[in-house]
């Protein structure tokens, strides 16, 4: 399908759907042949591989983010960064912002305990690989008992680091998508530093 016989509707949907800017989802679709599930994953690609590129600029500015939910009885501080005061004060970084500490406050309480692997406690690993290693039947071979408790390291990455989370607006994609989608679009680096999530009574 050319570029000129992609329906404006269509493109509309797929920014609707991506937030990704209009050239860049008349790109993905030309490109994806009008199909919306491959020109998602188009996008996604080419998020990462701008997000890659920009992964070691360093981030100075940015904002904090917060969200209360409901009546008051959850709330969320998030420090997002950013290279520069103007995307700072752009609203899609500010969106961004918003929808990471809707994120952690759809969580269980203090279930995402850092924003990527590497931030994760030395100690709390160790431990984790210990308990999984614990729980394989005796007797498997010392490469199964490895890929096994990989694995079970791999859950619980999912579970406890933000950006390996299922996105809660999307979950057919992680939070670290939403967030080199972000990337993609506004042209900076972008990086979770603390958060915080409180909760009433805990």
């Amino acid at each position: 399908m050319a570029v000129a016989e992609i329906p404006a509707k269509l493109v509309y949907q797929l920014r609707a759907e991506t937030g990704a800017g209009m050239m860049d989802c008349k790109q993905a679709l030309n490109e994806c042949g009008g199909d919306i599930e491959k020109a998602k994953d188009w996008l996604r690609k080419k998020g990462k591989q701008i997000a890659d590129k920009k992964a070691d600029r360093e981030t100075k500015a940015g904002a904090i983010s917060s969200y209360v939910h409901g009546i008051g009885k959850i709330g969320v501080l998030l420090e997002l960064k950013c290279e520069s005061d103007f995307v700072a004060k752009n609203e899609d970084f500010q969106a961004l912002g918003r929808d990471l500490c809707m994120q952690i406050a759809a969580a269980s309480p203090a279930k995402a305990i850092a924003a990527t692997k590497e931030q994760m406690p030395a100690d709390l690993i160790a431990k984790e690989k210990e308990i999984a290693a614990a729980q394989v039947p005796p007797g498997k071979p010392a490469q199964v008992v490895e890929k096994i408790v990989e694995g079970k390291l791999a859950d619980f990455f999912k579970q406890r680091v933000l950006l390996e989370q299922p996105f809660v607006k999307d979950p057919g994609i992680t939070v670290r998508d939403r967030l080199q989608a972000a990337i993609g679009k506004m042209g900076e680096n972008i990086t979770v530093g603390r958060f915080v999530r409180y909760e009433l009574g805990e």
